[in-house]
């Protein structure tokens, strides 16, 4: 059972997720939610780059839905069923962490900078927002920089994790 803080978080990260508000992730949502992604890269689905982010965001829905099992509606109590099994199945939060770092990363230098961070946060959220204080915190070894490994521990800790003190509870902002 999610704890105080598990749902917290995740509620935050699922009201920005919830374009229409009706309190229920659907297609249209991460249609929505991709469409945020596209606009703030200045791309489209028409060019690789934006068909592969698409894919990215709408393979996310998939496995939400799939692992939700409620035919295309998922509540937010849903989604935390679903996080209260995560930390059984590492691998399958460190691959969204990898699609992920795919979809963040846009120049593919292998690395998410502070300025590719932030527009991450920009995507999900739907509105401008401060992450300078954030950033720090996650950028473990001080390089100014996400690298995979340190973007997927984060990301485990966040979907996974019930620590308020961990760097990875900070990914989409405080909590």
């Amino acid at each position: 059972m999610a704890t105080d803080f598990q749902r917290r978080k995740i509620s935050g990260i699922f009201g920005a997720m919830d374009a229409d508000r009706d309190g229920l992730l659907t297609e249209s949502d991460f249609r929505a939610l991709t469409s945020r992604w596209l606009a703030l890269r200045g791309t489209d689905t028409s060019t690789p780059e934006g068909e592969r982010l698409a894919a990215i965001m709408m393979g996310w829905w998939g496995t939400l839905d799939d692992a939700a099992g409620n035919g295309g509606r998922v509540s937010l109590d849903e989604v935390l069923r679903v996080v209260d099994e995560l930390p059984k199945m590492p691998g399958a939060v460190t691959g969204t962490a990898d699609a992920m770092f795919e979809a963040v990363d846009e120049n593919g230098d292998g690395a998410i900078s502070a300025a590719e961070y932030h527009q991450m946060i920009e995507a999900w959220s739907g509105t401008g927002t401060s992450t300078d204080e954030v950033f720090a915190h996650l950028d473990l070894d001080g390089d100014g920089s996400l690298s995979r490994e340190e973007f997927a521990r984060h990301w485990f800790e966040f979907w996974a994790g019930d620590d308020p003190a961990a760097p990875g509870s900070w990914v989409f902002g405080r909590v």
